[in-house]
C-alpha cells in the first residue's frame, strides 16, 4: 500500500510544498493529494491590488500541478482527526473524508476581528479572494454615483498599508483614511516612517494614530475616545488568525491557534503531522517566532519537505534556514518601503523606498508566482524510495 500524503491548502506554503514532495518522492510508494478550496492558486500578498480595481492572475490548479502526478481535491477542510488520521470535507457533492499516512497541514489563515463588534457584519477584507472582490464591488459602486466616499482602512500594520495607498492611488475619487492603533509605521526606521508620512500625503490619504477602534457599524465607526467616524466602505486589516480546525482536532497550538512544532517543522504532539505557514508557530534561527508572511511560508515549506523525505527515504535531515530578512511594503505602483532588520528584528536604519523599492517588490511577488506555478522546476530529478518507517505513537514523539 502507497504511503498517503495529505497536504491541506494551496497556497504560497502549500503548493510548492506539495510539488517538492512530488518530484523527489517516488510514486511506486507514495500518493500525494491537495486539498484546496478554491480552484485557482490566490496571490494573497496582492489581493489589495485586486480589490482597488487591478486584474491580479490567478492560474489554475489543475494547470500548476498537471503532469507532476499531485491529486488535487477541490473542498473545504471541516475538521482534522490525528487519531484516526483523516480529515474530514465539504464539496458540492457533500464531502467526506480522506485518510492519510503524513499529514502538511498549510491552510494559512483570515482575518482577524478581535472580538470587536460589527467587523464580520459591516467590514471588509483583503485575505481571501472571494473578500477582495466584493470590496472591488463596493468600491466600484461608490465611484460610479459619481458624489465620491469615504473609505475607512482600519489597521496600519503591512495590510492596512498596502491597501489604503492602493486603494487611494486607483481610485483618486475616493477619501481614503488610515486608522492606527499607534504611531503610523511605529516598527520601521526613522527614515522609512518619514517616507510613509509623505508617501500617504501624496496620495491624500488621511491618517488617525493613536486610535482604538471598538465598533464597525454599517455607515460609520466608533472610537474608544469617542470619536464617530463616517465610512462608506471600512475595510478591516487589524490582524491576521488560524482557523481553530487544528485546536479542535486535539493538536497542540498556541493561544491564538497555530500548531506548535519542533525545529523540522513537525507537530510536538502528533508526529505524522507537519504544518507550514501561517499554521505553523515556529521558531526562526533568531530564537524568535516566525511571522505571518510569505516569506515564512517559503522557509517553513523547504524545512518541512526536507523532513518528510528524510524520514520517508531514511536520509540525514538538513535544517532550512528559518530567516526573517525585513519586510517589503508597496505603497501604490510606483512607491514602495525595503526594510531590512537585525537579529533581533528591529528596524535597520537604513531603507530604501521610492521606485526601486516599488520595483523589487514587484520582482519578489513575480518570482513568488512563478515557484509557486512551476512547483517542480528546479529540483532533482531523482526521486528516492522509502524505506519501512516504523510508527511512532504521540507519546513518545513528546518524550
Amino acid at each position: 500500500m502507497k504511503h498517503r500524503i495529505l497536504v491541506l491548502g494551496a497556497g504560497y506554503a502549500g503548493a510548492y510544498a506539495a510539488g517538492t514532495l512530488a518530484r523527489r518522492l517516488s510514486p511506486a510508494g507514495t500518493e500525494i493529494t491537495v486539498v484546496n478550496a478554491e480552484p485557482d492558486f490566490v496571490q494573497r500578498l496582492r489581493l489589495h491590488q485586486l480589490a482597488a480595481g487591478q486584474e491580479i492572475e490567478a492560474p489554475r490548479l489543475a494547470d500548476v500541478f498537471a503532469g507532476t502526478g499531485i491529486r488535487l481535491r477541490l473542498a473545504r477542510v471541516t475538521a482534522v482527526d490525528p487519531e484516526r488520521q483523516v480529515v474530514a470535507v465539504a464539496d458540492a457533492d457533500g464531502g467526506g473524508e480522506l485518510g492519510y499516512d503524513t499529514l502538511l497541514y498549510a491552510l494559512g489563515s483570515r482575518v482577524a476581528d478581535h472580538g470587536v463588534p460589527g467587523v464580520a457584519e459591516h467590514a471588509s477584507h483583503v485575505t481571501s479572494r472571494p473578500a477582495a472582490l466584493r470590496l472591488r464591488e463596493r468600491l466600484d459602486s461608490l465611484d460610479k454615483r459619481g458624489e465620491g466616499g469615504n473609505v475607512l482602512v482600519v489597521g496600519d500594520g503591512l495590510t492596512g498599508i498596502e491597501t489604503a495607498t492602493e486603494i487611494a492611488e486607483s481610485r483618486p475619487s475616493l477619501s481614503v483614511a488610515l486608522v492606527a492603533r499607534g504611531e503610523l509605521g511605529a516598527p520601521l526606521s526613522a527614515g522609512a516612517r518619514s517616507h510613509l508620512r509623505q508617501a500617504c500625503d501624496r496620495l491624500g490619504i488621511t491618517v488617525l494614530e493613536h486610535t482604538r477602534v471598538e465598533a464597525v457599524e454599517a455607515a460609520r465607526v466608533l472610537c474608544a475616545d469617542g470619536t464617530v467616524l463616517t465610512s462608506d466602505a471600512t475595510v478591516w486589516t487589524a490582524g491576521f488568525a488560524v482557523a481553530a480546525i487544528a485546536a479542535a482536532g486535539g493538536l497542540e497550538v498556541t493561544d491564538n491557534g497555530r500548531i506548535v512544532v519542533d525545529r523540522t517543522m513537525r507537530s510536538v504532539s502528533h508526529p505524522n503531522v507537519y504544518a507550514v505557514g501561517d499554521s505553523a508557530y515556529a521558531i526562526g534561527d533568531n530564537g524568535r517566532p516566525l511571522p505571518m508572511s510569505c516569506a515564512s511560508a517559503g522557509y517553513t515549506g523547504m524545512q518541512a519537505t526536507a523532513a518528510i523525505v528524510g524520514r520517508l527515504t531514511g536520509r540525514k535531515i538538513p535544517n532550512a534556514k528559518l530567516d526573517y530578512h525585513g519586510n517589503h511594503i508597496s505603497l501604490g505602483r510606483r512607491d514602495g518601503i525595503l526594510q531590512m532588520v537585525d537579529g533581533e528584528a528591529q528596524a535597520k536604519p537604513k531603507y530604501v523606498g521610492g521606485r526601486k523599492a516599488a520595483r523589487i517588490k514587484a520582482g519578489i511577488l513575480k518570482m513568488s508566482l512563478w515557484t509557486t506555478s512551476h512547483p517542480t522546476f528546479g529540483l532533482p530529478k531523482r526521486k528516492r524510495h522509502l524505506v519501512a518507517v516504523p510508527a511512532v505513537s504521540a507519546e513518545k514523539a513528546a518524550a
